[in-house]
């Protein structure tokens, strides 16, 4: 009986994986510079608003380990 894969699935999974992650590197560089402009309220509300999600997730994380502790 002959093999049905001519890789090991460990190289294909790998292969897989690979050709994902460069569409992704390649579509990040592609969007790295942004093409519009904006005002500074816009860039200082925008900084504001990531600042906001990451106090979220801490908030998060800790209720989470102090629950499972």
């Amino acid at each position: 009986m002959g093999q049905i894969f001519k890789e090991p699935p460990g190289k294909m999974i790998g292969e897989f994986l690979r050709s994902r992650f460069y569409t992704i590197r390649q579509i990040n560089k592609k969007y790295a510079t942004p093409r519009i402009k904006t005002t500074r309220i816009v860039t200082v509300s925008l900084f504001m608003l990531r600042i906001y999600l990451l106090i979220m997730v801490v908030i998060l994380l800790y209720k989470f380990v102090t629950l499972v502790v």
